[in-house]
């Protein structure tokens, strides 16, 4: 028995406790027109493309939303409804020049135009794929293998099962036609640009600055160009045989020279470069471990300085023994799985949140699971000491309380449950910070300030990647070189870009 009746366009209408006018009208055979309706989604607000109007009380309800109520007078198809529904749809438009871009698209921080490529993958020319993707993500073949893949999460396919594998296309692209493949480059204006850094950020302004005919030389304090790709990701999840194709592509474009062992503050100035460029890019990455807040902590190897120890090894090293990883994000996935892979048969991951918590990629988490990884959640380290040749870490149990700052629930130490352990090695991957000189001016997280426009950070200087935004992903540093390589361009003109 129907609890509700309402009449829709002079139609007595049956209907149930908590359904909308829509429903109702659809079930009696009614046509709504509607927009941005989908049953299988939420929806916070309406497009208003379905309005109607209520005859009693004169106001018009979005019917997706709107829920019937016992005597409703609906109108659904009088002028006044037809006038408010081209309105609501002239706002729409007013605010879409062509066609409205793909969620895959938005969510991708590099801007990709990923239906393109994907399209044109999906026709199998998958050099035209490489040619749309390169537009925006000069490093694909990289960025293929260690993107967090933001544009599968906002697939429009998830509303029905699974996201198309934007990714893979991206990578099989890459992979088949990299090396061939060589961009319409313009010729090279005059312009020079320094570039303090080679890794993705860095090499990032390097590739926009000279698709707009701009040359750079780029310094880098380490050995070898790649920054965090070559010397955090492991070789496990980027064989540096992939980037090495990638950087000699560079070398190829011309116009980009690579300077080693060069570091700023040491036997690199700013003034110095000043003199010889017409515009800096500051690509430092954030190399400098943040602190584990526990005493003799110290006597903990940082994530990234064990990780980049063993890269400039080759990825090759001695058997750390019983290990113990502090740490919940991808640095942290990273030391477990190297630790196993150099022989230790006991590594432990210490996080004081639970997975659910975890800001490392739920695939990493499994995978280090299956290669024997043990995880010990609700746990955070108090003190670290050495006794007879090995680690003593002492840790204390953790409880969930209300939600912090991040969005996730705050640990809160439980009083008495402090317990001891022992290890060979310990090392604390809970994150990093940039470690910025102090002729630059930095933000209150300590990264490098600058015009959120442009990544200006004062006359001719620029700056992008880590540095900035502090520990992010390859292809979000590589989105803001764009930017600071678009912003050098505008000021080389006299002009500033937005």
């Amino acid at each position: 028995m129907s609890d509700i009746r309402i009449i829709i366009d002079n139609k007595i209408c049956n209907a149930k406790s908590g359904q909308t006018i829509l429903e109702v009208a659809r079930e009696n055979d009614i046509f709504i027109p509607t927009l941005c309706y989908n049953e299988n989604i939420s929806h916070n607000t309406s497009c208003l493309v379905c309005v109607v109007k209520d005859s009693k009380t004169g106001r018009f309800l979005p019917s997706c939303a709107a829920l019937t109520d016992d005597g409703m007078v609906i109108e659904s198809d009088s002028d006044n409804v037809r006038d408010m529904r081209r309105t609501a749809l002239n706002l729409l438009l007013s605010e879409h020049i062509g066609d409205c871009e793909a969620p895959c698209t938005i969510a991708c921080p590099a801007h990709a135009n990923v239906e393109e490529y994907v399209r044109a993958g999906r026709n199998k020319d998958l050099l035209e794929a490489l040619k749309i993707i390169k537009q925006r993500i000069p490093l694909p073949m990289s960025i293929g293998r260690v993107c967090p893949r933001f544009c599968e999460k906002d697939c429009r396919r998830n509303i029905i099962d699974k996201p198309v594998a934007i990714n893979d296309v991206k990578r099989l692209a890459a992979d088949l036609y990299y090396e061939s493949y060589m961009e319409d480059l313009p010729v090279l204006n005059g312009k020079k640009v320094a570039i303090i850094g080679a890794g993705p950020g860095g090499l990032g302004a390097a590739y926009f600055l000279r698709l707009n005919g701009i040359a750079s030389d780029i310094y880098d304090q380490m050995p070898e160009a790649g920054g965090m790709l070559r010397y955090g990701i492991p070789e496990y999840r980027l064989p540096k045989s992939i980037l090495d194709k990638e950087i000699a592509h560079f070398e190829k474009m011309g116009g980009i020279k690579f300077f080693f062992n060069r570091k700023l503050g040491d036997d690199l100035t700013l003034k110095e470069l000043d003199q010889q460029y017409d515009a800096i890019v500051v690509a430092i990455g954030s190399w400098q471990p943040a602190s584990m807040r526990a005493e003799g902590e110290e006597l903990a190897e940082g994530g990234i300085q064990w990780l980049e120890k063993i890269a400039r090894n080759g990825w090759r090293g001695e058997n750390p023994g019983q290990t113990i990883v502090i740490g919940g994000g991808n640095t942290a996935m990273d030391c477990v799985r190297t630790a196993a892979r150099l022989g230790s048969r006991e590594v432990y991951c210490y996080y004081r949140r639970t997975e659910k918590e975890m800001p490392a990629e739920q695939i990493e988490i499994d995978e280090a699971r299956e290669e024997g990884v043990i995880f010990e959640f609700l746990t955070a380290p108090i003190r670290l000491a050495e006794k007879n040749g090995k680690k003593s870490l002492t840790c204390i149990r953790m409880k969930l309380g209300e939600p912090d700052a991040s969005g996730r629930r705050r640990p809160i130490p439980i009083e008495g449950s402090e317990f001891d352990v022992e290890a060979d090695t310990v090392i604390a991957a809970i994150g990093q910070k940039t470690d910025v000189p102090d002729f630059l001016t930095t933000n209150r997280w300590g990264d490098i300030e600058v015009d959120q426009d442009n990544y200006q950070m004062a006359d001719k200087i620029f700056s992008a990647g880590d540095c900035v935004t502090g520990p992010a992903t390859v292809v979000e540093a590589v989105a803001a070189a764009r930017r600071a390589a678009l912003g050098i361009v505008a000021y080389l003109k006299g002009e500033k870009y937005k």
